[in-house]
């Protein structure tokens, strides 16, 4: 089943912010897609089975904090 989580990362203010978050949670296991808006702050990843703790670990990994 496929679901949809966001965050509000309100760390990220440039394209490596926005690269460096993508890269990390692409890697996590489910996700299928994952959208970083630098205007709003908000990232959201759509994917089936998703572990919210490992997508906040893997925000964290890249050097941010989901609020």
């Amino acid at each position: 089943m496929t679901e949809t989580l966001s965050y509000t990362v309100p760390g990220m203010h440039c394209g490596h912010c926005k690269q460096a978050v993508s890269e990390e949670i692409r890697a996590v296991e489910g996700v299928e897609s994952v959208n970083v808006d630098l205007d709003t702050k908000l990232v959201t990843v759509v994917g089936s089975g998703l572990d919210e703790a490992k997508l906040r670990a893997a925000i964290d990994e890249a050097g941010y904090e989901a609020a």
